[in-house]
């Protein structure tokens, strides 16, 4: 049988994580898309940084930054009532940033493509920016955020280390599918373990079917064209 707990939660982080992305992640792949300031590399760096860094070292940070002996740990217990490390919240926060530039990206990406001309005849419309970036920008954006939010979705879904390293293995808790997978192996429950990797791998192929079809082209999911 699937661990159904570990399913539940592990929908429920890859959603709450899809989410909290598409809120911060469009204004911050907006502004990458057209800013013209020279230090934009390095805020593009930052973002990129989870792409190739070890999930250990950025759950080992976060523990660090947010442990109860820090002062921003010390708020979060105080603000939720719970420590930082082996809580739900503490998955969320991890999971936002491991996935961030697998939403970041495709955004950006697919505002960058917009037609600059539309935006500039919004303006002369009497259109605000921000009436202009949700009439205009967004809606021709929109394949290439669906495919972002998709593949952060995705993402957040398979994720292993920094859940481990931040979240334990807790049921019903913090113990998402990858965690139970490696536990079946673990326990040589080997039937357990197909079982579990199989549902793993349907939807991580339903996902990536999906953000194809969207697109219509190949490989075009990170053009947003």
């Amino acid at each position: 049988m699937i661990d159904r707990d570990a399913l539940r939660l592990s929908l429920e982080l890859a959603g709450l994580t899809t989410l909290v992305l598409l809120a911060l992640g469009l204004p911050l792949a907006a502004w990458v898309a057209w800013s013209r300031r020279r230090w934009k590399f390095l805020v593009e760096a930052v973002v990129s940084l989870p792409l190739v860094l070890p999930p250990t070292v950025l759950g080992f940070y976060l523990l660090q930054g947010l442990g109860p002996h820090s002062p921003l740990g010390r708020t979060f217990d105080r603000l939720l009532g719970h420590p930082f490390p082996f809580s739900f919240e503490g998955l969320l926060i991890a999971s936002v940033l491991y996935s961030l530039p697998f939403a970041v990206q495709p955004f950006a990406a697919a505002l960058a493509a917009v037609d600059h001309r539309l935006v500039e005849a919004s303006y002369t419309l009497g259109a605000s920016r921000l009436r202009t970036f949700f009439r205009v920008s967004l809606p021709l954006a929109r394949r290439g955020v669906v495919s972002g939010a998709v593949l952060a979705f995705a993402h957040t879904l398979g994720e292993f280390g920094v859940v481990l390293m931040v979240g334990g293995n807790i049921a019903g808790r913090t113990r998402t599918l990858s965690i139970a997978l490696f536990d079946h192996v673990e326990a040589l429950e080997y039937g357990a373990a197909h079982r579990t990797a199989a549902l793993l791998l349907l939807v991580s192929f339903a996902v990536l079917a999906s953000v194809y079809a969207l697109q219509r082209r190949p490989f075009a999911a990170w053009t947003g064209r």
